[in-house]
This record gives C-alpha cells, structure tokens and sequence, in this order.
C-alpha cells in the first residue's frame, strides 16, 4: 500500500514518492489493485477537500466520481509524482460543478416549498451529527485561504508539507494558514454556543 506520506514530489522520502510513481505507472496499464492502492492513499484528502466546499452528505458520493474521473483521466497526468495536487484539481472543480447545479437544484426545491411539498431527502439527524454539520459549516464560512488546508488537516490528516504539496503553497504559508484558519474556527464556533 502507498503511504499518506507519499502524498507528492515534496514528500519527505523518496521511496514514498517512487511508490507513487509506481502505483500511478501500474494503474495505467490498467492494474485495478494499483488504484485502489492511491484511492486508499489519497481518498481521505480529496474527501477533506471536498467537504470544505459540500456537505456532508455528498462528500463521499464526489470522493467516488473524483476518483472515477481520475480512473478515466490518468494518461492524462503527466507527472505522476503530482498525483496529490492533480486529484486535489479535479476535486475542486467537482465541488464547483455540484455547487452550480445545487443552485438550480435550491431553485427548484423553493419553489416545491411554496406549493407545499416537504424537502427531498428530510431526515432527522442526532446531536453529534448536528455537532460535526455546525463544524463543518463553520469552516465552509471561512476564507478560502483557510479552508481547505483546515480541511486536509482536520479531516485527512495530513501533515503541513504534505497540504502544502497538495495545494500548490510554500509550508510557511500552509502554517499561517492553519494557524489564522483555527483561531477564526474557534472564534465562530464560540460565539455560536454565547
């Protein structure tokens, strides 16, 4: 199995990196079990980068097309040592696609409201999951600068080299980031409990 470690050129060892390179290189022959290698290598982070711009509950349904995609897409990756940041790309660009269509999608379940027809899909949830939506919105209502590396550090665990090869920043920055990005999550998550 490819490690999380081995998340890009910048990981810290190199074999880590080979590894990658090597999975991506058997995936384009068409080795199912090399993919399921970095799905499982790199499934937690493009999840946390989604979850920072969807909810909860499509997350993991676009984690699946994000890696469906990239299934299709791999001859396309010319770099296999920038798996981490290329999945990171689709990932994005999938939030904002679902984004868009869930503004036609709230367009017409206003207007389903007003004719008096419950919400498609109303389920009651628990106190924890209330919990972990309310976080969860809070961190989608920070900067953008923010928010992703909160994501892949709070929800895929990664380490601040690993984000910053991810998403294409300097490791100072990915600190300062996580750094000013926690501080307003409390702040918010704090003046939502006063």
């Amino acid at each position: 199995m490819v490690a999380p470690a081995a998340l890009g050129p910048r990981a810290r060892s190199g074999d880590a990196t080979d590894g990658v390179a090597a999975a991506v290189e058997r995936a384009r022959r068409g080795d199912r079990e090399a993919f399921a290698e970095l799905y499982r290598a790199h499934g937690a982070m493009v999840h946390g980068v989604l979850l920072a711009a969807v909810p909860r509950a499509q997350a993991e349904d676009l984690t699946q097309e994000v890696f469906l995609l990239a299934w299709r897409r791999l001859a396309e990756l010319r770099d296999a040592g920038a798996l981490a940041a290329w999945l990171v790309s689709i990932a994005r660009s999938r939030a904002m696609d679902w984004a868009r269509a869930d503004g036609r999608r709230r367009g017409h379940e206003e207007c389903a409201a007003r004719s008096g027809a419950p919400p498609a899909g109303t389920t009651e949830k628990s106190d924890g999951e209330d919990r972990a939506e309310a976080v969860l919105a809070a961190i989608r209502g920070l900067p953008a600068a923010y928010r992703e590396p909160l994501m892949l550090r709070l929800v895929a665990g990664l380490t601040g080299p690993q984000i910053a090869c991810c998403l294409g920043m300097t490791h100072g920055s990915v600190r300062v980031n996580l750094h000013r990005g926690m501080a307003m999550l409390r702040q918010n998550l704090a003046e939502d409990r006063s």
